[in-house]
């Protein structure tokens, strides 16, 4: 199978949420040898690699907005109770769940992740999380650099790793009310873990390997950058 005819089953997997095997009823040719050649490119670091040239291409034609950072975490089904990194998921009666770690620029670029078990606390994710950027970071001297987290990281270790990275940590404690003068800015991120959701094959993790599932969330990152640098290039073209 021709490269483009692999990536373009990858795709439909990733979008419908069809199983390997469906792909021989369709076009797109063999599902095993599809399968086969996804997991050759995982192996190389592929997806990784593509989500790190769309990001870049969006800083490029965009412009990645580092000022407001924003990290949040999102539960799925892992029904594989044999798969690697799975736990009890408290908000699904204890079923077998994973929980993705993601952070996004104040435009809601996606622009790190971290896979870990359902029934892991979001603060033990978040040095994970903040060391796992795909673009280059601009200096700390050059430009303040806030984090917007949510109640999961009220603890004086998120605090302490947001701290040690040069963050401005900004944190809801418990029973607190937002101030109507300071704008929200953490919605972005939920929004673009509703985006991930609509890559229906992320919304149940099926993979057994971890590294699979990852890439999959790697490619879905790296069509969300790269529709976003689309957008502004045919913007900047018109204009």
């Amino acid at each position: 199978m021709p490269d483009r005819q692999v990536l373009a089953a990858i795709l439909f997997v990733l979008r419908t949420g069809c199983q390997w095997k469906a792909l021989d009823a369709t076009d797109l040719g063999s599902g095993s040898t599809a399968h086969r050649r996804f997991q050759e490119w995982v192996k190389a670091g592929l997806f990784y690699r593509l989500w790190r040239v769309a990001a870049r291409r969006y800083d490029e034609v965009q412009g990645l907005d580092w000022r407001w950072l924003s990290v949040d975490g999102c539960l799925t089904k892992a029904p594989l109770s044999r798969s690697e990194v799975v736990g009890r998921n408290p908000t699904d009666r204890g079923k077998q769940g994973v929980k993705r770690s993601l952070l996004v620029d104040g435009k809601g670029m996606p622009l790190a992740l971290a896979v870990g078990p359902a029934n892991r606390n979001d603060h033990l994710l978040l040095a994970e999380t903040l060391d796992g950027l795909v673009a280059r970071r601009p200096s700390r001297a050059a430009l303040v650099q806030h984090l917007c987290l949510d109640l999961g990281y009220d603890d004086a270790g998120s605090r302490r790793e947001a701290a040690q990275r040069g963050y401005v940590s900004h944190i809801r404690s418990g029973g607190g009310v937002r101030m109507r003068q300071h704008q929200a800015r953490r919605w972005v991120v939920e929004r673009t873990h509703a985006w991930l959701n609509r890559f229906r094959r992320l919304l149940i993790r099926w993979e057994r390997k971890v590294a699979n599932y990852e890439a999959l969330l790697h490619l879905a990152c790296s069509l969300i950058c790269w529709r976003a640098a689309q957008v502004g290039t045919a913007a900047g073209a018109r204009g």
